[in-house]
C-alpha cells in the first residue's frame, strides 16, 4: 500500500476535537455565574493546597530543601518510585490497549463480567487490595510467586491501581471509528497490520497518552496497597508516599512538603509531555 493511499484512508479515521470550528462567543450571566463557581470550587481543592505545599517546601530555603531530596534513603525512594511507575505505565500502554481492542472488537463468553471487573480497582479500597495481592503473592502464596518485600511487589501494586485507566481512555475511541475506513484500506491491498498501524492507530495515540498520564500519576502516589505487600523497607521497596509519611510523622513538614513538591513537579512533567505527543499526533492526523 502506497503512503499517499494509506494517508488518504487514515484522514477520515482522524477524529474532530470536541470545539474544533466553533468560534469563542462571549459569556452570558449563567455562564459567567457558573465559570466563577468553577474556578472558586479548583481553587479551594487545587490551586490554593498546591500553592501551600509549594510555599512550604520553600520555607527552609534552598539548603533545606536540596538536603531533603539528596538523603541517601530519599533518593531511592524516588529513584523506586518513579521507575517503577514508568515500567508499569509501558506495560498499561501495551496490555491497555489489548484489552480494550478486546473488549470492543471480539465477542465472547462473559464479556460483559470482564467490562465491569476493570473497573475493580477503581471501587476497591487499596488496603484492601494490598491484601488481595499479600494473600496470592506473600509468604504462603498457592502459585508459589513470593515477591511480598520485593520491588515486583511495588510493581504489582502499582500495575493493580492503574489497570483501568488506559482501557477507559481507548475504548470510547475504539467504539466511535469508522470501520469502513478499515475495509477501505484492505480493498487498497493494506494488511491488517498495516491497516492498524497506519489507520487505526493514529486514531488511538492521543487517548492512549492520556490513559498514560493518568496512570503514571496514579502510581507514584499509590499508598494504601503498599503498606502490606512491599514491607517499606528503606533502600529496597520505600517507596515515595511512605517516605513523606516518614518525615510528617518525624515532625519534618519543610522535608515531606519538599518531597511532595518533586513529586508533583514529575507528575506535571509527564502530563504535559504526553500532551504535547496528543497534540502532535492529533494535528498530523
Amino acid at each position: 500500500m502506497s503512503s499517499a493511499s494509506a494517508t488518504a484512508v487514515a484522514r477520515p479515521a482522524r477524529l474532530r476535537r470536541p470545539g474544533s470550528g466553533v468560534r469563542p462567543t462571549s459569556l452570558t450571566p449563567t455562564s459567567s455565574l457558573s465559570l466563577g463557581i468553577a474556578v472558586t470550587w479548583f481553587s479551594l481543592l487545587v490551586l490554593i493546597p498546591l500553592s501551600a505545599l509549594v510555599v512550604t517546601a520553600a520555607g527552609g530555603g534552598w539548603d533545606a530543601y536540596a538536603r531533603a531530596l539528596t538523603n541517601g534513603q530519599t533518593w531511592a525512594a524516588i529513584q523506586l518510585t518513579v521507575g517503577q511507575a514508568l515500567l508499569v505505565t509501558g506495560v498499561n500502554v501495551v496490555i491497555g490497549t489489548v484489552i480494550a481492542w478486546v473488549l470492543v472488537r471480539d465477542q465472547f463468553f462473559g464479556k460483559r463480567v470482564l467490562d465491569v471487573v476493570i473497573d475493580i480497582p477503581f471501587a476497591l479500597p487499596t488496603i484492601v487490595a494490598g491484601l488481595v495481592l499479600l494473600s496470592l503473592y506473600g509468604v504462603n502464596s498457592p502459585i508459589g510467586l513470593h515477591w511480598a518485600n520485593t520491588e515486583r511487589a511495588v510493581l504489582l501494586a502499582f500495575a493493580f491501581v492503574t489497570l483501568p485507566f488506559v482501557v477507559r481512555t481507548v475504548q470510547p475511541v475504539l467504539e466511535e471509528l469508522d470501520h469502513d475506513v478499515e475495509e477501505a484500506a484492505a480493498s487498497l491491498g493494506a494488511s491488517r497490520l498495516t491497516t492498524f498501524r497506519r489507520v487505526i492507530l493514529p486514531s488511538l495515540v492521543p487517548a492512549i497518552a492520556a490513559g498514560a498520564a493518568l496512570s503514571f500519576a496514579r502510581a507514584i502516589s499509590e499508598y494504601g496497597s503498599l503498606v502490606l505487600l512491599s514491607g517499606n523497607l528503606p533502600f529496597r521497596t520505600e517507596v515515595v508516599s511512605v517516605r513523606v509519611l516518614s518525615f510528617i510523622e518525624g515532625g519534618n513538614t519543610a522535608a515531606a512538603a519538599a518531597l511532595a513538591s518533586l513529586m508533583l513537579a514529575v507528575a506535571l512533567l509527564v502530563i504535559v509531555a504526553l500532551d504535547l505527543v496528543q497534540r502532535r499526533v492529533a494535528r498530523r492526523g
